[in-house]
């Protein structure tokens, strides 16, 4: 197959998981079977960076729930400043970490989580997702993913090194992402080749982290029905 043939089928691939009726897990782990299938040896320099962040214990230390949220000021696709401390000041919030617009499993997250938005205001909460990339770039990611929610640039992943969430990818995946044609420098600004763990998190109105998901695996990502879970459990 060419490599123009096998973007192209990544990119099919990705479409039918992300159109998918079915929960977001599922979604992530066909994609994930779809990618072990068509490029095993770039699954297998996935897996090993997942294990060298894994036994790290990249992540641990995020805040924890009971903890404070640290306090953020970004600016979303259009360029508008947004705080935390803002959307707690109006109700719940849930801030979900993404990689970026390039990212297949990030579209889906961000699919599934659009899906889910009006079952979330319905709650009286709110949904940020947020990423590394410049704002021309999660305007794709918004747009792809048919968000109704701001997506905000996280500029050299400052915050997301503020919780503790951020890593190097490591010079074998940034050579088998270069050599595939894959360059997130521009989409970033940045040459570091750094990135978010894909967390999510669920913070109260008093700025407490009520819940939260945190793994190295960027293939998973906190289910709706647990972020629906943790909003209703918090209205009390």
């Amino acid at each position: 197959m060419t490599e123009r043939g096998l973007a192209d089928e990544l990119a099919a691939c990705t479409e039918r998981c992300r159109n998918m009726d079915a929960p977001l897990s599922d979604r992530l782990s066909a994609l994930a079977s779809d990618v072990r299938r068509l490029v095993p040896d770039f699954a297998d320099v996935v897996e090993r960076m997942i294990a060298r962040l894994q036994a790290a214990g990249t992540g641990s230390e995020a805040p924890q729930p009971g903890e404070a949220m640290p306090d953020f000021l970004l600016p979303d696709e259009s360029g508008r400043l947004h705080s935390l401390q803002d959307y707690t000041a109006r109700g719940p919030v849930v801030v979900a970490f993404h990689r970026g617009h390039w990212c297949p499993y990030c579209r889906i997250s961000a699919t599934a989580l659009a899906e889910a938005y009006p079952r979330i205001k319905r709650l009286g909460a709110e949904l940020v997702a947020i990423t590394p990339e410049v704002e021309k770039f999660n305007v794709e990611l918004k747009t792809a993913s048919g968000a109704p929610f701001p997506v905000l640039s996280d500029m050299d992943n400052a915050y997301a090194m503020m919780l503790n969430l951020a890593f190097y990818i490591g010079d074998e995946k940034k050579r088998e992402m270069s050599a595939s044609g894959l360059d997130i420098t521009p989409f970033n600004d940045s040459d570091a080749w750094t990135l978010p763990i894909p967390a999510t998190f669920v913070i109260g109105r008093d700025g407490l982290v009520k819940a939260r998901f945190i793994d190295p695996d960027f293939r998973k990502r906190m289910d709706v029905e647990d972020i629906l879970a943790a909003l209703w459990s918090g209205r009390g």
